[in-house]
């Protein structure tokens, strides 16, 4: 799964047009989206412990923040809806969601903590069995 989904990654960012983040504005909706990834990834994460639920929420979230941040830049005069800075808003999102979701593995760190509890643990019987 993990393979999977650093390949969608991958895709995505070989497809995005190399241009988008040079300029300072795309460079800012990327932040954003990633900020608001984070947030919505994090949220779910912690409500549900739930790895897809939490990422199809964050970037979700991100998507969100860059249409809604779309739709009142339209409403403004002389502005309108810029789909190119959608597109840096949701990269942005998608990169931290997919980051997080890849280092987010609890089983492993549940099994470390056991093997070092348990070695700990040896430790303090041995210590205990000698006195």
């Amino acid at each position: 799964m993990k393979w999977k989904l650093a390949l969608f990654a991958v895709a995505i960012a070989a497809t995005a047009n190399a241009q988008l983040l040079k300029e300072k504005d795309k460079q800012l909706h990327f932040i954003s989206g990633s900020f608001a990834s984070s947030v919505g990834y994090s949220y779910v994460w912690k409500k549900t412990k739930d790895k897809k639920k939490a990422l199809l929420a964050g970037i979700g979230t991100a998507i969100l923040a860059g249409t809604v941040k779309e739709l009142i830049d339209s409403s403004e005069k002389n502005n309108y809806f810029d789909v190119r800075d959608l597109t840096a808003t949701t990269l942005g999102g998608i990169t931290v969601s997919v980051t997080i979701n890849l280092f987010n593995n609890d089983k492993s760190n549940k099994k470390l903590r056991q093997r070092r509890l348990g070695l700990f643990m040896v430790k303090n019987n041995n210590r205990r069995k000698s006195n």
